[in-house]
């Protein structure tokens, strides 16, 4: 195996995760189409407990930070588009209170949190100003931060009716 073999297998996965499995090539919104990419992967864990949630939503931020940091500087532009991860991260981490997935909590979820990115209120657009990879995805996760709380705060935490 080349040297550079380990660079493009690297290079690769820092694609496809940032784009979350080609969520982020969407024509239109892909922001959206990246958080409608995490559903399957909450719907996945979600029967595991709010923890797996939660370590899910930690991976996804660390290793979110990273793809996005990689595919941001081969790009040269600071929160390309096609980097959805973020989206990911921060939809998971608005569903952290929710103990038992239903459809209701999910389009919730899916609502609050996409009217909190799209709008980023204060502090969560101070997040922004972090470098590379750190400011595409923290904004988003403070944005799923708020989202979480408000879904506590509306009592979305089990299975509606």
């Amino acid at each position: 195996m080349s040297t550079a073999a380990p660079h493009r297998v690297r290079r690769a996965v820092a694609w496809t995760t940032a784009t979350w499995f080609g969520c982020g090539f969407a024509p239109k919104a892909p922001g959206t189409a990246g958080t409608l990419g995490a559903i399957p992967l909450y719907l996945a864990i979600s029967p595991h407990g709010r923890g797996w949630v939660a370590f899910a939503a930690f991976v996804a931020t660390a290793v979110g930070i990273w793809a996005a940091s990689v595919v941001a500087r081969e790009l040269g532009r600071e929160d390309p588009q096609i980097v959805v991860v973020d989206e990911v991260a921060g939809f998971l981490v608005t569903m952290i209170p929710v103990a038992r997935a239903s459809w209701q909590a999910v389009l919730i979820g899916f609502l609050l949190f996409r009217v909190l990115d799209m709008v980023k209120p204060w502090p969560i657009r101070r997040f922004e100003r972090l470098p590379g990879g750190w400011g595409i995805v923290l904004d988003d996760v403070a944005a799923g931060a708020v989202g979480a709380a408000a879904m506590a705060g509306l009592g979305v935490t089990g299975v509606l009716a």
